[in-house]
Order: C-alpha cells, then sequence, then structure tokens
C-alpha cells in the first residue's frame, strides 16, 4: 500500500476538540504547575528512562530489520523528526504500546504487539505512540503515568499536594489523558491511511488474538462502535464517566473506534490527508466531562 507522506503536518490539524477541552480545564486546576516542578526534583524522567533502558531492548534496522522500519516509515508519515528510539518490552499477555521520557522519548512495545499485529497495524499503532511528541502531551501523560507513586511520596510531604490531587487534580489529568488518546489514534489513522486497518488494530487491542478476527467479528464491533454513544454513557453522571477512565487497563476501544468513524464520515480526515486548509473549532460537547470543574 503506498501512502502519502504528509510533510508539515501539524497537530493542531488533527488535535481532538475533547483534548484540547480536557487539557485547558487541567491547566486551570491550582497546583499543576507545582506538580510538573516537583516531578522534576524527583528526577521521574530520568527514572522512567533508566527502567527502560535497564529492562527493555532497544530495537535497530539489524537485531529487528522490519519492525525498525516499519517505525521509521510510520515516522515519517506524520512527520515525526528526530525519529524517537524505540524499544521491545516482554509481553503481558494483550497488546501493549506505551511512551516515556519528556526530553528523550522512548516508544516501547511488547512482544504481542509485534507479534499480532501485521505491518500496517503497526504503523497504525505506532503512529499513534510517536503522536504524543508532536502533540506535545508528554509532560502530563508522564504525569499521569506516576500519579499513583506521587500521591504516596506527597500523602506526608507538608506541601499541600495531597489536597490538590483530592480536589480534582488527578481526575482532570486522567480525564485529559483518555481525551489525548482521541487525538493521537487520529495520527494513527493517518499513519496508516486505512481505517479498516484502525479498526483491526484496535479489536486486536481489545485482547482478541489474530485468529479470532474475521469479517463478522469486524462488522459487528463496528456496528457496535457506532451504537455507543446511545447505549452507555448518556445516563451516567460526569464524575462517574471520569472515573472509569482511571482504569488504564481498559482498551476503550469501543469508543475510541466511535471517534474515529465519526471523523472520516464528518469529513475532517480526508483533508488533513490532502492537507486542505481545517478550521479549529473552539468548543464542542462531547466525553469531555471536566469543563465545569
Amino acid at each position: 500500500m503506498t501512502r502519502k507522506i504528509l510533510a508539515g503536518l501539524s497537530s493542531q490539524a488533527y488535535e481532538h476538540p475533547f483534548d484540547r477541552q480536557a487539557l485547558a480545564a487541567l491547566q486551570k486546576i491550582p497546583g499543576v504547575s507545582l506538580l510538573i516542578k516537583k516531578i522534576n526534583e524527583y528526577g521521574i524522567d530520568r527514572l522512567l528512562r533508566l527502567q527502560c533502558l535497564g529492562s527493555e531492548i532497544r530495537v535497530t534496522s539489524r537485531n529487528f530489520p522490519q519492525l525498525h522500519e516499519t517505525f521509521v516509515e510510520a515516522c515519517q508519515i506524520i512527520d515525526i523528526d528526530p525519529v524517537p528510539e524505540l524499544h521491545l518490552c516482554r509481553g503481558t499477555g494483550h497488546i501493549d504500546t506505551h511512551i516515556i521520557g519528556v526530553e528523550k522519548p522512548i516508544i516501547s512495545i511488547n512482544l504481542e504487539a509485534m507479534e499480532w499485529l501485521d505491518r500496517d497495524e503497526l504503523i497504525y499503532s505506532l503512529g499513534h505512540e510517536a503522536a504524543h511528541i508532536k502533540s506535545q502531551h508528554l509532560i502530563y501523560h508522564q504525569m499521569a503515568i506516576v500519579m499513583p507513586v506521587l500521591k504516596d511520596l506527597m500523602s506526608n510531604s507538608t506541601l499541600g499536594l495531597g489536597g490538590l490531587v483530592a480536589s480534582g487534580m488527578e481526575l482532570a489529568l486522567y480525564n485529559w489523558r483518555m481525551m489525548a488518546e482521541l487525538t493521537v489514534d487520529r495520527a494513527g489513522l493517518l499513519a496508516c491511511q486505512d481505517i479498516n486497518v484502525a479498526i483491526k488494530a484496535l479489536l486486536k487491542a481489545t485482547g482478541l488474538p489474530p485468529e479470532y478476527l474475521n469479517d463478522v467479528v469486524i462488522e459487528d464491533f463496528i456496528s457496535q462502535a457506532r451504537e455507543f454513544p446511545s447505549v452507555s454513557f448518556d445516563s451516567i453522571d460526569r464524575a462517574t464517566k471520569v472515573l472509569s477512565y482511571t482504569n488504564n487497563q481498559l482498551s476503550w476501544s469501543v469508543m475510541r473506534t466511535h471517534e474515529l468513524l465519526k471523523w472520516i464520515d464528518s469529513g475532517e480526515y480526508e483533508n488533513v490527508v490532502q492537507q486542505k486548509k481545517l478550521e479549529i473549532p473552539e468548543t464542542t460537547e462531547g466525553w469531555n466531562f471536566l469543563s465545569s470543574w
């Protein structure tokens, strides 16, 4: 498949409005800048990088040439330069891809991701992770990763940060993290440039092994995704919705597929691929439940 190289692609061209709203809500909460400062003081960035370097296999053009070539292609398509490091980590029984590091990002994928995803699906998943760099998500993304540890560190401190976390910062952070996934899902689609590929990757992310993936499963999954707003969150209060995002073991593949299908139906995806000028909306109603907190 020949994919278009999206030279000069701006993250604003594909940024999900819920991401933008959730980040604005998070940044308004008192104490966020102080928390970022404490993360730097604790050396969290260096610690996470050290853990990756000490535990995972760095992927190169020599040891895993096909995987490395796929990664480089994904970064080239969505205009990520320089190409960050890619690491391979141990299997977990399900697909896992993640990124750490603010100054020197490292993208990690596990054994299942390498084995279960075909080349096109890997381009989607790797483009998804790399887009966190392009969208400048990493400082807040990393904050969400270490929040449980930070809560323990701060519980006995006299900085007053424990109260700040309890007052809504943590929920706002987890809400933003989920909304940011909607943005980088769009980037993953721009990388693979095939909605069917993206859907299959998201299906596998639910834990479904490749041997169970067939046309009927895919068709029913698409129907489920299109029905999602009418069968799920509409009647649940705002706080409950946000609390549901605190479980980072959930894939949310149905909701994420719904948002990708909606983006394609709107014509905005095709406009980005054709690199037409886009108008960025000020606000949008939807899954962002903290805009008034």
